[in-house]
């Protein structure tokens, strides 16, 4: 498991809420969202957990049974993930209109995260803090979604990192 602190990603919306009693429990102080990261053919792939720890976010991405390589993942708009190709997550969250990536003197989003490095076995791990972020401050009405993608996020190329397509995807939902 690789600890990232990422001070360069400033926020991130990472909640499915669209019912008002979910949404109020979660306000309420149940301040984390979940998501299964599923494949196109339905096959759960991993997890996402994001939740309020001091006054940040902690976000927890666990992946097993991808393919070898490394993988852009980025949080998406819309909270929906529609096979084939998950197009239904829309684009990069970028509520701040930056351009993408970290090492774009235009960016980073606030969708952007770092690269999953995927090994022989199929797994890997990131967990990284996103400082001064409230979850409960980040919901909106469509939701988001957790998308892996095919190929490497090169941290800079805009609109999305030249990351190729959509591999697995997981709806965040208030917990």
């Amino acid at each position: 498991m690789r600890a990232l602190t990422v001070a360069a990603i400033a926020g991130l919306a990472l909640a499915g809420c669209t019912s008002p009693g979910k949404e109020a429990r979660y306000m309420a102080g149940h301040a984390r969202a979940e998501a299964e990261l599923r494949m196109a053919d339905g096959t759960r792939v991993g997890t996402a957990i994001a939740e309020e720890v001091d006054g940040d976010v902690r976000v927890l991405v666990e992946v097993t049974g991808l393919p070898k390589g490394v993988h852009g993942t980025h949080i998406h708009a819309v909270g929906k993930c529609d096979a084939p190709d998950f197009a239904s997550a829309g684009p990069h969250w970028n509520p701040t209109t930056h351009q993408h990536g970290k090492d774009n003197p235009a960016g980073p989003h606030k969708g952007d995260l770092p690269n999953l490095h995927v090994g022989e076995d199929g797994r890997d791990s990131i967990t990284l803090m996103l400082k001064g972020n409230m979850l409960a401050g980040l919901l909106d009405q469509d939701g988001a979604a957790l998308v892996v993608h095919a190929q490497a996020d090169d941290y800079r190329t805009d609109p999305s990192g030249n990351s190729g397509g959509r591999i697995a995807c997981g709806v965040l939902q208030a917990v």
